[in-house]
């Protein structure tokens, strides 16, 4: 009788709580007003249960006979996405593998009913739970914000609850003494979950961490097939670690650390071949192989899982743009940037000069400029510093461009391949200098130096570190190939984290937001700027829509070769600038438009007082809506050259609620009714719109949140609309 009253109780506490989070969740857009989904950690009357709940996600965990997940749930979709009980991680210690927490004896895999957890064991070889902390969530690591170029304020670190759950090692070797942690952070706001294992080591002696999996998760399917299937739907979770690096946008298989895998255990499941991917794993590909002293503590890197409440395009898109704005808040400083071709004293200054007079807040000495950022030479330091204190004078931030990993160096230096011991062959790039060679070592303290002792503000790292592997067992830097990985990630995010705290702005064209670079490129084939300038006009607009489905504005830059670049002569090229100017302003439009910073590369930003004109109206213009034009986009039309394409930026916190964006290839001008979606301005009764500074026009709001709009658009123009409550 005593044990079915505590499961009657335990289980109407669990779904009391549930029930209220999931109405709360009904009720309130999170997307929209977010302010209502506080965290918090409660215990079920037993003490058996304990909830990490906001009101919109919540993971539950059962305490005993040890601990592990029995639940994760996205509240406002009433789903929950754990079909079975699993580990909270594992670990390979000195080749000896241990789970950290976990129960065995589940009936089938496809469900789990609360009626069944007293009966599961727990394993008395795995790590034991011991019990459990609460905390607020810690910054990850210091960030020196430039408000400057800032529309929006950004809470670091974010406002939410760290739950981290206890365990001791069971008592054999080699992990006797030893220590796990399991952590949870759970974000005000958003149904978003951080975890990651940190595991001390008090055993007396130094061990070897040779592998980990910090989440193995028995999710319900995505979908289900009887017969074998080359692609499957995946639950509807967007899972992301900090440990990636090879793509302008993130993908965790590509970044070997996010894998869905066929769950053999899983006997019970549609597909006859046991091949449905529905359970995850998250670890490193290799490695890590890292020596942990005795008295010493090893982090895990750390893992996001976002649940998705709609399979809708775009609130999957905008709730993962909300999520980077949460635990990358750095990625919302939008300097406006030109690129100066040559890095002599007189280039650099005139490139000064024209920044401050047209509001452009940046230079960078670019690629094939000059710059010498391994220069390692005082007297060169010396020269930049004079060149940075000259920019701050005039308000304009200084940086420069370096290639480090797609190039060689030479053999002792690059990556070496495993079967041939040789470089060359295995790298992405083909050759990739190790980054912890002696070189790799000395090139990260040449550039750390010249920062220091320059006050430069800014890097533009191209051909960042990759994920490359390496065999040797003569860098300093590493040991082998199992552990190469892992360090080289080590001293690259080192590096940029240590920028982020020095307020240093990093453009790198791989995925290191979440260890604190600022921008990577919003998507574009470099060789499409040789093509003919009409064609530029529109390939560029299909980048920046197609790129904000991932980026936020401020996370992606674009690039504008103001001189020849790539080739395609004269049809190709916007020097003079005078005598092009429509199709510069036009290029102005599109991307200050859309809110979305370029790398204007040339010798200069203007070179008539007209052409000035033009350059400073359109910054001017994104100065005036900056904080609605940092704001999200929602997509409306792709450019496709044969009528009108648009973009509606949203924000229901500002004044200016949204800001229409519409453009038109045509050589005749557009004139026509579209419906312009509001439901993301906050908007639900009324709206008043103004065509650029004319006079507003009232309008009510469908029971859709739409508005029937006229707009018009010159030929071969924009036009925009400014949207109000």
């Amino acid at each position: 009788m005593n044990r079915l009253f505590y499961f009657i109780l335990t289980t109407a506490f669990v779904s009391i709580l549930l029930s209220a989070c999931s109405a709360e969740a009904v009720r309130k857009d999170w997307l929209i007003d977010s302010q209502s989904f506080r965290s918090e950690v409660s215990v079920s009357p037993d003490g058996k249960d304990l909830t990490l709940s906001n009101g919109l996600a919540a993971r539950t965990f059962r305490t005993a006979p040890n601990l592990a997940t029995t639940g994760l749930y996205q509240l406002s979709a009433g789903q929950n996405h754990l079909r079975a009980v699993r580990p909270e991680g594992c670990l390979v210690i000195d080749g000896v593998s241990f789970n950290i927490g976990g129960m065995a004896g589940q009936p089938v895999q496809n469900y789990l009913l609360p009626s069944w957890i007293d009966d599961l064991a727990s394993d008395p070889g795995s790590f034991q739970y011991t019990g459990y902390s609460v905390q607020r969530i810690q910054k990850r690591f210091e960030w020196a914000r430039r408000t400057e170029w800032m529309s929006q304020d950004a809470d670091w670190p974010p406002p939410g609850i760290e739950l981290i759950l206890h365990f001791d090692a069971p008592e054999k070797r080699p992990v006797k003494g030893m220590k796990a942690h399991v952590h949870y952070e759970l974000y005000d706001g958003l149904p978003l979950m951080c975890k990651w294992i940190s595991l001390e080591n008090h055993s007396g002696r130094a061990v070897v961490l040779n592998r980990f999996t910090s989440e193995i998760m028995a999710a319900t399917e995505g979908s289900t097939h009887v017969e074998i299937k080359d692609g499957w739907t995946l639950p509807n979770i967007h899972i992301e670690t900090d440990y990636a690096f090879a793509n302008a946008v993130y993908d965790g298989e590509e970044a070997h650390t996010v894998h869905w895998v066929r769950d053999t255990t899983y006997t019970t499941q549609l597909s006859y071949l046991l091949n449905t991917p529905c359970l995850l794993e998250v670890r490193p590909a290799a490695g890590p192989e890292q020596v942990i002293p005795d008295g010493q503590t090893f982090e895990t890197f750390r893992t996001w899982e976002l649940l998705y409440d709609s399979y809708d395009r775009e609130r999957k898109s905008l709730s993962k743009r909300k999520m980077y704005r949460t635990i990358a808040p750095w990625a919302m400083e939008n300097p406006v940037i030109m690129h100066v071709r040559r890095a002599d004293p007189e280039s650099v200054k005139q490139a000064i000069d024209q920044c401050a007079e047209t509001g452009f807040e940046m230079v960078i000495l670019t690629f094939g400029s000059g710059f010498n950022m391994e220069s390692g030479d005082p007297a060169y330091y010396a020269r930049m510093k004079e060149l940075a204190d000259y920019a701050h004078g005039r308000h304009v931030a200084l940086g420069g461009y370096s290639l480090l990993a797609s190039r060689a160096v030479d053999d002792e230096t690059d990556v070496i391949n495993p079967r041939t011991g040789q470089r060359g062959g295995f790298a992405r790039f083909g050759h990739s200098p190790c980054l912890g060679s002696k070189w790799g070592l000395e090139y990260f303290r040449k550039i750390t130096e010249l920062y220091q002792v320059s006050g430069m503000d800014m890097i533009e790292h191209d051909g960042s570190y990759p994920g490359d592997f390496c065999a040797s067992e003569k860098h300093p830097g590493h040991r082998s190939y199992p552990d190469s990985q892992w360090n080289q990630w080590q001293i690259i995010s080192d590096f940029y984290k240590w920028c982020r705290s020095q307020g240093i702005y990093l453009n790198v064209p791989d995925w290191y937001f979440l260890n604190g670079s600022n921008k990577a490129p919003m998507g574009y084939r470099e060789t499409n700027w040789s093509l003919p300038r009409a064609y530029q006009e529109i390939i560029e607009r299909q980048n920046v829509y197609d790129g904000t489905w991932d980026f936020t504005p401020s996370m992606g830059w674009m690039f504008v070769p103001l001189t020849e670049y790539h080739g395609g002569g004269e049809a190709a090229t916007i020097e003079p600038l005078h005598e092009h100017l429509d199709h510069y302003g036009q290029r102005l439009a599109n991307l200050f438009g859309a809110g979305v910073q370029a790398c204007y590369r040339g010798a200069r930003l203007y070179d008539t007082d007209s052409t000035k004109a033009v350059v400073k109206g359109w910054v001017d213009f994104y100065k005036k809506y900056r904080p609605i034009l940092d704001s999200d986009i929602i997509h409306l039309r792709r450019p496709d050259g044969q009528d009108w394409d648009g973009i509606l930026h949203v924000n229901p916190a500002l004044p200016q609620k949204g800001l229409l964006m519409v453009y038109n290839p045509l050589d005749v001008p557009v004139e026509k009714e579209i419906d312009v979606p509001l439901y993301y301005t906050g908007l639900t009764g009324r709206a008043i719109v103004r065509e650029q500074d004319l006079d507003a026009n009232t309008y009510r709001l469908a029971r859709d949140y739409t508005i029937r709009l006229k707009i018009r658009i010159p030929a071969r123009g924009y036009n925009w609309y400014v949207i109000a409550g």
